[in-house]
C-alpha cells in the first residue's frame, strides 16, 4: 500500500502539536496493518467531502483520506472537528 499526502494535509500536519503528530503517526501504523481495526472508526464522508473516508486519531482529531486505485491512499485534511467540518 501506498500511502501520500495532499500539500493542505502537510500544511495542516505541520501545525499539530506533537503529541498530536505523534497520534496520528500512531493510528496510521495500525492503519496500515489492518484498516479495518474498528478502533479507528473509519466511515465515509458526505457533502463537501464525498469521496472520502475519515479515521478517528483522537477523540476530537480526524484524518480525512480517499482511495486512488487499489493501493494508494491519499490523506487530504487533519484537524478538530470543528476545524473540518464547521
Amino acid at each position: 500500500m501506498i500511502i501520500r499526502r495532499t500539500a493542505k494535509f502537510k500544511k495542516q500536519y505541520q501545525k499539530l502539536q506533537p503529541k498530536m503528530q505523534q497520534k496520528f503517526d500512531e493510528r496510521l501504523l495500525i492503519f496500515l496493518a489492518d484498516e479495518t481495526d474498528r478502533s479507528l472508526r473509519i466511515h465515509p464522508l458526505r457533502a463537501q467531502y464525498a469521496g472520502y473516508w475519515s479515521v478517528d486519531v483522537t477523540g476530537d482529531l480526524r484524518a480525512l483520506f480517499r482511495r486512488s486505485g487499489d493501493e494508494i491512499i491519499i490523506f487530504g485534511f487533519i484537524g478538530t472537528h470543528s476545524q473540518l467540518y464547521g
